[in-house]
């Protein structure tokens, strides 16, 4: 991409760290996307809302935004929110769109909404969390099965519950998350994720990652501190279920509502080799380890120029309601 599109973005806040689970992994994305836009010609600065108030963000002139926090706070529509007050546009999705796919219960619903496939699922609320209430959920879902907190990310409080016995010490982990606990069907298969660029009839889905985890555990410890997981990209899946995976994808971004960018995690179901839709993440990890760069890079899109890619996209729910 030119020097003059680093040139037109004008001071960029990268926003990092923050206040949520995922901190340490909000640094390893932000300080990827700094040094990368430092690299083509952006005048780009570290931002951390933890340690500053957004407000300093006008006050120093920022011209725009791009969004590298993670989980709460950051990717669930309050951040986005802040800098629409603000006027100052920001990478990724709106504050509707960023609620909703933080929230994996209302993407879920908004998803079947739609006809989109998606694992069948329980919640339990703060006041259905007891025993009695937990040892029902296997008799709906099966077992094995899933049992996670509704907004978070990076596989934080999430269990694979193998048995009744197992259901509450799960509930507990989740509980401590988030008031609400995710019970989800176990879909026994493999693992893929497919990225998104753009927005409405112009989105296009990225190559989809085939993810190979050790004894299947694609957890927070083998997604971002080991090399342990392998990625294949090309996925080296039949052609036609590439395809439908990036159709799926593609209808699951655009019923949300997203814009910019974003990933969509799927299983694909051993028996019939069915896809079925996990979560849309809109503010996509960016480490040495993430994804959406690696499926750009099958793409042909290098680092810097997929970081400046995403920059250029940034903007606000009400665009002409920008700052001078």
């Amino acid at each position: 991409m030119s020097t003059g599109l680093a040139a037109s973005m004008g001071k960029v806040a990268v926003l990092m760290g923050g206040t949520s689970a995922e901190r340490e992994i909000s640094f390893l994305s932000g300080n990827g996307v700094l040094d990368a836009l430092r690299l083509v010609g952006v005048n780009a600065h570290a931002f951390d809302p933890a340690e500053r108030g957004l407000h300093e963000l006008k006050s120093d002139g920022f011209a725009r935004c791009f969004i590298a926090l993670h989980g709460r706070h950051g990717e669930d529509g309050t951040v986005q929110g802040a800098l629409e007050l603000l006027g100052i546009p920001y990478t990724g999705s709106g504050v509707m769109a960023s609620a909703m796919a933080m929230d994996k219960v209302m993407t879920k619903r908004i998803w079947e909404a739609c006809g989109l496939p998606t694992p069948r699922h329980v919640v339990l609320q703060p006041g259905s969390q007891e025993l009695v209430d937990v040892r029902q959920v296997p008799d709906a879902l099966g077992l094995p099965l899933i049992v996670k907190p509704p907004r978070e990310g990076s596989s934080i409080g999430v269990t694979k519950v193998q048995g009744y016995s197992e259901m509450i010490d799960a509930v507990r982990l989740s509980a401590k998350y988030d008031p609400d606990v995710l019970c989800e069907e176990f879909i026994e298969g493999e693992e893929v994720t497919c990225a998104v660029l753009g927005t409405g009839a112009g989105a296009e889905a990225l190559p989809v990652i085939r993810i190979q985890a050790p004894e299947g555990a694609y957890d927070y410890q083998n997604k971002y501190f080991t090399d342990e997981v392998r990625y294949l990209c090309p996925s080296g899946l039949p052609q036609a279920e590439e395809m439908e995976i990036r159709r799926i994808v593609l209808a699951s971004y655009r019923a949300l509502g997203c814009r910019g960018w974003g990933r969509a995690d799927l299983m694909i179901r051993a028996s019939d080799r069915k896809p079925f839709l996990l979560e849309m993440n809109t503010s996509p990890g960016m480490t040495g380890h993430s994804l959406v760069p690696m499926a750009a890079r099958a793409s042909g899109i290098a680092y810097p120029d997929l970081c400046l890619r995403v920059l250029a996209s940034a903007t606000l729910d009400t665009p002409g309601a920008a700052a001078a």
